[in-house]
């Protein structure tokens, strides 16, 4: 009884991370990144600047990619065998006793289990789903068609950044204005979500670019043949900010940093059911919406949904 009691609270503990990284809403993009911003599709997207950049300031280092403690799963199962052999048995006589070798490798393998996925799920949230085709870098050199370099995924991001990017941007046009350009992403916003509910986005082709056109309809194909519809209500966006800009390739590119909150579930057809999510209980989110338009005074168009 004692080892069954152990086990169970044990097996909870591991599994409860597991069912919170889970637990998702859906929204238009299915609260995941996807799409293509050029050259920077593999970046995180940058946040809002809180003070002007420096240009004595050295740029921040990235860090590099941790690896596994203990090399990995072998640690894993060495920590997991060792917390399981203070625990049950094995060094001091244990606190509950009598459990087996193999019953403690079993859990050190779940311990590195959790762990693993944890940091996959992390790692993963700002990458998952781009396209490998919008993933290239501007040549060093390259001009585009306003003459100026282009930025490329190798230029510092931070105020000062987004400052040159501006500037190219306005070389073909001269008249933008971030804040008049925050009311237009806005626009797209909304006209996004409500292709969305309507499982239909062909509603709002026009605000979109192919690829991410073709990702959203294939999501919105999905609830279809699954009979559920994601319903949106309430939406109220608490921010819209600019946060990057820049041009390559003979595109203007503009990310937009959203705040915003909304009642956000899902149900069958006849939405008697709610399936997933809350009809009373708003979430809150934040998601960075990447624009697109050939150089000038052109429409724009959602090229990217990405987490941050």
């Amino acid at each position: 009884m004692r080892r069954t009691v152990a086990l169970t609270a044990l097996f909870a503990m591991l599994l409860t991370p597991l069912l919170l990284t889970a637990d998702a809403w859906a929204r238009a993009g299915g609260g995941s990144s996807g799409g293509s911003r050029g050259s920077r599709s593999y970046s995180s997207p940058v946040p809002p600047s809180t003070s002007p950049a420096s240009p004595s300031q050295p740029a921040a280092q990235q860090p590099g990619p941790q690896r596994p403690g203990w090399g990995g799963m072998l640690g894993g199962l060495l920590v997991g065998g060792l917390i399981g052999s203070l625990l049950f048995g094995g060094l001091g006589g244990g606190l509950f006793g009598g459990i087996g070798l193999l019953e403690i490798v079993v859990i050190g393998a779940l311990v590195w289990f959790a762990f693993a996925y944890m940091r996959r799920q992390q790692a993963g949230a700002a990458t998952s789903r781009y396209a490998a085709p919008g993933g290239y870098a501007a040549p060093a050199g390259y001009a585009g068609a306003s003459g100026a370099p282009a930025a490329t995924a190798e230029a510092p991001a931070g105020s000062g950044d987004l400052d040159r990017g501006l500037g190219f941007i306005r070389q073909m046009d001269a008249g933008f204005d971030p804040a008049r350009f925050a009311d237009t992403a806005e626009d797209i916003f909304f006209k996004v979500q409500a292709a969305w509910i309507a499982r239909d986005m062909s509603v709002a082709a026009g605000a979109l670019a192919d690829e991410m056109r073709g990702i959203l309809q294939r999501d919105c194909d999905k609830l279809r043949a699954e009979g559920k519809i994601n319903r949106l209500e309430n939406i109220a966006v608490r921010s819209a900010k600019l946060t990057e800009a820049w041009q390559e390739r003979g595109q203007d590119y503009v990310t937009v940093r959203f705040l915003a909150n909304l009642l956000d579930y899902t149900t069958d057809e006849s939405g008697a059911r709610v399936l997933e999510g809350s009809r009373t209980e708003p979430v809150k989110f934040e998601e960075y919406w990447t624009f697109v338009r050939p150089v000038g005074p052109n429409p724009w168009r959602l090229s990217a949904i990405q987490q941050p």
